[in-house]
């Protein structure tokens, strides 16, 4: 059994709105898996935003539990790690660098193609070099810097905007844009003959 563990900021919005979709739509597809979410920045018991669970009555969706924080535990539990944006991604592996294997961005997941995922795996690469440049008091090559504006101008964002504080317009958006992702994620589980 596949388990996937969504993750955001505060583990009121995006990540629980993940969580109670995913497990809406496998129930309805009649695959086995196991979901969480938690929050980089979170405290653990917040009660899901207003909106959210506004937006997850209007999907007929059933949505149980509170905010969690991010943890070993957690993460040591998934299988694979969707994260709602690059930044939470790259806090996360700051973490647990030990996940990097099975930690993507959602988008990245769902919607990840050769050329896509090698040019992210450069800009991957080329940051991990500038963090570990400016902690010796290094900076890039000019030809390094050309390639990570490069790279960053030609991959398309892979975050889902947090609609916390937002209108209930927002929020709506931002589960259809999650909704999207989980179709694809699902298309993937069921073709998938190990899982992950």
């Amino acid at each position: 059994m596949t388990r996937i563990l969504f993750v955001c900021t505060g583990n009121t919005c995006r990540s629980p709105m993940a969580e109670a979709m995913l497990k809406d739509m496998a129930q309805r597809e009649g695959l086995r898996i196991e979901v969480r979410s938690a929050g980089v920045s979170t405290i653990d018991g917040l009660a899901i935003s207003g909106h959210a669970a506004q937006t997850l009555r209007e999907k007929r969706v059933e949505h149980h539990g509170a905010s969690r924080s991010i943890s070993g535990e957690a993460v040591d539990w998934a299988d694979l790690i969707l994260t709602m944006t690059s930044g939470h991604k790259r806090g996360l592996l700051q973490w647990y660098p030990e996940a990097v294997d099975k930690t993507h961005t959602l988008k990245e997941f769902a919607h990840q193609n050769e050329s896509a995922v090698a040019d992210i795996e450069e800009l991957e690469r080329l940051y991990s070099e500038m963090h570990l440049k400016q902690a010796l008091g290094q900076k890039l090559t000019a030809e390094e810097r050309a390639k990570l504006l490069e790279l960053e101008s030609r991959i398309p964002s892979m975050d889902i905007v947090d609609p916390f504080g937002g209108t209930l317009d927002m929020y709506r958006s931002c589960a259809n844009e999650i909704e999207v992702g989980l179709q694809k994620l699902l298309e993937k589980l069921k073709n998938s003959e190990t899982h992950y």
